[in-house]
């Protein structure tokens, strides 16, 4: 008889549930968050398992690569579409999360989760730490310009090479004052050096990938965005065709449909925030700052005078995820031209 597991993961301790191919429970336990732990308890049960389900998460990407690699049939699930079939139970609990998650592997209703590569990880690490120390100088620049301001001392449009000396230069002959602000200015000179060296890691790995150089090729698409997206993409081969980027990074509308009604929302907002953001930050570039002329920015200018500049950018941002997905696929370098891009993309 074939069996069917589920697993509610905590940062802790996992509830296990296992039950057969009617349903009935054969197997309740909680184990330790961790591949070991649950791999004894999987396979020490003696029962055939089918399926094993896991909701993704914080711990996803770790546990579920070490019961693959146990040989353990896992499947990493979509996080919203388990909590709209666990919404049914009445009392939500560990132990029930780990019963439902069961139920749904046994009549296979389930989203499935690509989990990504451990270069991939890696390289979004890298991206997210580069951006949390990026926002936290931010942070106490603002701040210190407000704290000044409390003063009448206005620190003005200045870069963030010039800052501290600007600052100095406002705090000079106030002692009071200069002791407060020093230790901030310590605190931001100590994450831009550590910003500039994940900066430079960071620039170092696209240097040595040649599908970032090759994505580079597009105006607008920098460094940033390159090593984000293969990190996001992962496998390009996942998807079925370019177009399928979109809808994943969450850049195509919303559609509500019911009888006669048909409505068209905005863009869905789903799947990688970082991503999204940077998308749109490039098509931003693309739009307004790039001088020279392609056919990419032609259509996207086309659809600024009909819709607008903000549809345009969120449309162009779509337009560049699809195309990076293309260049990827066919290893080729963006074509200024309309000869090798297809009116489908």
């Amino acid at each position: 008889m074939k069996h069917y597991a589920g697993l509610d993961v905590s940062v802790k301790e996992t509830s296990v549930c296992i039950v057969d191919e009617t349903g009935k429970i054969c197997r309740e336990v909680k184990a330790v968050s961790h591949p070991d732990d649950l791999i004894a308890v999987l396979k020490t049960s003696g029962l055939q398992i089918e399926r094993i389900g896991l909701e993704a998460g914080p711990l996803s990407q770790w546990l579920f690569e070490g019961l693959a690699r146990a040989g353990l049939p896992v499947i990493c699930i979509e996080t919203r579409h388990t909590k709209a079939f666990l919404k049914a139970q009445p009392n939500k609990s560990d132990r029930n999360d780990a019963r439902g998650i069961a139920q749904m592997m046994r009549v296979n209703l389930y989203r499935p989760v690509h989990v990504k590569t451990l270069t991939s990880q890696k390289r979004r690490a890298l991206l997210t730490a580069r951006k949390l120390l990026q926002e936290k100088a931010l942070a106490i620049e603002n701040d210190i310009r407000g704290l000044l301001r409390n003063f009448g001392l206005k620190v003005g449009v200045v870069g963030a090479v010039k800052f501290e000396a600007r600052i100095r230069e406002l705090v000079e002959g106030n002692l009071e004052l200069a002791e407060v602000i020093e230790p901030l200015l310590d605190a931001r000179r100590t994450l831009r050096e550590h910003f500039a060296a994940l900066h430079r890691k960071l620039l170092l790995i696209v240097k040595n990938d040649e599908v970032c150089r090759r994505l580079m090729t597009i105006p607008g698409v920098g460094p940033v965005v390159a090593l984000a997206y293969t990190a996001t993409i992962d496998i390009p081969q996942r998807f079925r065709n370019s177009k399928a980027v979109g809808p994943i990074l969450g850049l195509t509308p919303v559609l509500n449909q019911s009888g006669e009604s048909r409505r068209v929302g905005r863009i869905s907002l789903c799947g990688d925030g970082m991503m999204r953001t940077l998308l749109y930050e490039a098509a931003q570039v693309l739009l307004t700052r790039v001088a020279k002329w392609s056919w990419l920015k032609a259509w996207a200018m086309n659809v600024a005078k009909r819709r607008g500049a903000q549809k345009a950018i969120v449309a162009l941002a779509r337009r560049l995820a699809v195309i990076m997905h293309r260049m990827w696929s066919d290893g080729t370098e963006f074509c200024w031209t309309r000869e090798r891009f297809p009116a489908a993309i």
